[in-house]
């Protein structure tokens, strides 16, 4: 019997995908791999997740079981299936809390129809640009001084079920442009229940516009019964650290940590490791998918990774014999491949725990497994 696990931290690397998904092609994106593409940058350097033994994990690329063989991973490892109809982050973060989404979210690859945009711009009061699927640097580049002499903000969409507003912080104050956001997610329901409203505030001058970090996403609330509300109605300690809160619309959270950016998710997730709680720690790191994944920068993803990996040693020396640690990702996003969008891709499932002996999990079929795992070791101290 493994000792009672009392904390679980479960770490999803936002867009980390590991390729083969069975209906990749399905969804345009045969022979995506995002680790097997930054694992051939220079770059790339990961030794802690090699000791916990991400290269035994089926199919990924640069499996070798002769070297797993010899020496056995610290972790127990395996590749997780998606079975929602999606490939984006609140289908992956959903389906973890249990939420399998049979009907994919609502995408506008023409731009919204003017049938519920009209209604929208009525509510704002004042009209809006673009209105097309756009990469977010670029259009506040094509659009920004335009918004700027107008006030309209400008909406865009991409590839995944997202209606994002950009403006200005000098021309639409950051809490107007929440407002504006709030209303935009009270009128998309039905057939364009959207899974994600994104505020994205800008700065500077032509042509240096830059995003700010006071982005906040007003997902869908999920339903009733899901994971984190379990384990808050069980009477465990559920934080939050990163989107997180954002994408749960605060619901089944007992504390809140809505830090923006990758390094301050980790200083916060290494001081929550020095706190005295009882339950579940979710924490998301964007920037492998907003910063690196998106702009097809296969260096920086690569380099972004192994800064990770060495965080990640120092977190793994600071957990007690009673934690457990998950590392996943929520989808693919592949920095070499054709596009800049989200890409459908198995992930990756580790386990570390002092106190629990290693093992292969193999195929996974679905990431509610994952969440499941979490579950079962904190309230039955078994894996499945």
């Amino acid at each position: 019997m493994m000792k009672k696990i009392k904390r679980v931290f479960l770490i999803v690397l936002d867009s980390c995908g590991i390729g083969n998904a069975p209906d990749a092609e399905r969804f345009g994106d045969k022979g995506a791999d995002t680790f097997g593409t930054i694992s051939r940058s220079a770059e790339f350097s990961v030794p802690n997740l090699k000791k916990l033994g991400i290269y035994a994990i089926d199919e990924i690329y640069g499996y070798n079981k002769a070297i797993y063989d010899a020496v056995p991973p610290l972790g127990s490892v395996g590749r997780a299936i998606e079975l929602s109809n999606g490939k984006d982050t609140v289908a992956g973060h959903f389906e973890m809390a249990g939420i399998i989404s049979e009907l994919p979210f609502p995408t506008y690859p023409n731009g919204f129809p003017a049938e519920i945009l009209d209604k929208i711009t009525a509510a704002w009061g004042v009209g809006c640009l673009c209105n097309k699927p756009y990469s977010g640097t670029e259009v506040i580049k094509d659009y920004g001084r335009e918004h700027i002499a107008t006030g309209k903000p400008i909406v865009y969409t991409s590839a995944d079920s997202v209606f994002q507003i950009a403006a200005h912080e000098d021309v639409i104050p950051v809490e107007k442009l929440y407002e504006l956001c709030e209303t935009a997610r009270a009128l998309l329901q039905g057939n364009h229940r959207v899974a994600r409203v994104i505020a994205r505030p800008f700065k500077g001058t032509y042509p240096d516009y830059y995003r700010t970090e006071k982005r906040h996403d007003y997902a869908i609330l999920p339903p009733d019964g899901m994971l984190l509300s379990r384990l808050k109605d069980a009477g465990f300690d559920v934080l939050s650290v990163g989107k997180i809160s954002d994408i749960f619309s605060g619901v089944g959270i007992t504390e809140a940590y809505p830090v923006k950016g990758n390094p301050a998710c980790k200083d916060v997730s290494m001081e929550l490791l020095k706190k005295d709680f009882h339950g579940f720690c979710f924490i998301n790191l964007v920037d492998f998918d907003s910063k690196f994944g998106h702009r097809n920068d296969i260096n920086g993803y690569a380099r972004e990774l192994s800064e990770f990996d060495t965080w990640l040693g120092d977190f793994m020396a600071g957990m007690n014999d009673d934690d457990a640690l998950i590392i996943t990702a929520d989808h693919g996003c592949d920095p070499g491949y054709p596009t800049t969008d989200h890409t459908r891709e198995t992930v990756p499932v580790i386990l570390y725990s002092k106190s629990i002996l290693p093992r292969n999990f193999g195929t996974i079929y679905g990431f509610d497994k994952v969440g499941k795992m979490a579950e079962n070791l904190l309230e039955r101290n078994v894996l499945f």
